[in-house]
């Protein structure tokens, strides 16, 4: 029975409604309070403070620690998929539970365990101790971030590549043997190109939520090391300054919004190609 358009607007409205409420608001509250003064005069100030060295100190730690974690992402997500791809079905379901599994755990209780695990009298000093080797002082460096970062997002790597890797259909891996290419030549010419679109997805994937974190950096970085997102939660709940977090806000978004465009792009050439 087709649905006539009263009707399809009436079973919309919640969604248009959740939109309303939860994005363009929002949105609209953070683009008011950057662009605004505590008067409420209009003024770029709050979006040209990135300019200011503290601040872009964090924004450029943050992108170079967000581009550290997706590439190590990326090697360690690529292998995997391709053993997950090429598993029995039986074994491919339990090892991708099993990297599935922590993330039903709650974000912040993941990132606790490895501050008890890194921390100076942790439980990985404790057992270099106890085998009369040298300790570990990682805990509250960019390393201890690092870790942080792809243990909680390289799930999100992984899972995109395997779905690329077993769409492809086995005949056109053959095809490329039986034209002569050796395994190194099937993996450049066919395998990779054929996986590019799941690669630029879990990019985007892990890139974005590394960029913009603040609780990894908070609670491995100890609030020494101030990522961009660590200077914007602060300013909203220690300065109260919502202007100027407002408008780093602002800059944060223009960048993520850079990753989508060259994410898209590069998705679409993948494609065509």
């Amino acid at each position: 029975m087709p649905i006539n358009r009263k009707t399809s607007r009436l079973l919309n409205s919640p969604y248009v409604a959740w939109a309303v409420i939860f994005i363009i608001v929002p949105l609209f509250m953070v683009f008011y309070y950057g662009f605004t003064d505590d008067s409420g005069s209009f003024t770029f100030d709050n979006v040209a403070a990135i300019a200011s060295p503290e601040h872009m100190h964090s924004l450029l730690l943050a992108v170079a620690l967000s581009v550290v974690s997706t590439v190590i992402c990326f090697i360690l997500a690529y292998p995997l998929g391709m053993i997950l791809a090429r598993n029995k079905a039986s074994n491919r379901s339990m090892i991708i539970t099993l990297f599935i599994l922590p993330m039903w755990m709650n974000f912040l209780l993941r990132t606790l365990a490895w501050m008890t695990l890194l921390e100076n009298k942790g439980v990985i000093n404790g057992v270099l101790d106890f085998l009369h080797l040298p300790g570990i002082n990682i805990i509250n460096t960019p390393a201890a971030i690092v870790i942080g970062m792809v243990y909680n997002f390289l799930p999100f790597m992984i899972l995109p590549i395997y779905n690329s890797l077993s769409s492809i259909d086995d005949s056109v891996i053959f095809a490329a043997r039986d034209l002569g290419a050796d395994s190194k030549q099937t993996f450049f010419k066919v395998t990779l190109p054929l996986t590019v679109p799941g690669i630029i997805s879990g990019v985007t994937m892990v890139f974005i939520p590394a960029l913009t974190t603040f609780a990894i950096s908070t609670m491995l970085g100890g609030s020494k090391i101030l990522l961009i997102g660590n200077v914007i939660e602060q300013e909203f709940t220690l300065s109260y300054d919502w202007n100027l977090g407002s408008g780093l806000s602002i800059v944060l978004m223009v960048f993520i919004i850079i990753n989508i465009v060259v994410s898209s792009i590069s998705d679409k050439k993948g494609e065509e190609s």
